[in-house]
């Protein structure tokens, strides 16, 4: 025998989807549809202060330009103000740090000198020997040859 199904509860109905279509219209469409009406309205705006009679063209144009210039002076500024705090940081941070870190900087020269050092005069044996044994390899090679 089988168990009846049991309806699933459509997703239309669920508060939390009714919530979303809800946040949805008030979050996204409306300031979208807000902005795209303002700006229609102020582009009629200023056509028609423009254009009609003695508009002054010339004065709408520099009015234009600066609004057309802020955004990019603010920005200037900002970008003035993080770079003039990220050198005054830096010098603070500067001055903050011990003179033992020179001298543990100087030590780890050194370190890296000396072991430079240990490593050529270990590795300077090798070299003699891999020198010796082409050498005598070369020199059986002619006797081979004499023969």
């Amino acid at each position: 025998m089988k168990k009846a199904a049991l309806p699933l509860p459509r997703l239309e109905d669920h508060p939390s989807y009714r919530l979303h279509r809800r946040q949805r219209w008030i979050q996204i469409f409306l300031p979208v549809l807000l902005t795209a009406l303002l700006a229609l309205g102020m582009t009629l705006f200023l056509s028609l202060a423009t254009f009609e009679g003695d508009g002054g063209v010339s004065r709408w144009a520099a009015i234009a330009t600066v609004w057309l210039t802020l955004p990019v002076m603010v920005a200037g500024l900002a970008l003035l103000a993080l770079l003039v705090s990220m050198n005054y940081l830096l010098a603070r941070l500067r001055q903050l740090i011990p003179p033992y870190s020179h001298q543990a900087q100087q030590f780890f020269y050194r370190l890296r000198g000396r072991t430079r050092r240990l490593s050529e005069w270990v590795h300077r044996p090798v070299l003699v020997f891999r020198e010796l044994a082409t050498s005598l390899r070369h020199r059986m090679r002619k006797v081979k040859e004499r023969m």
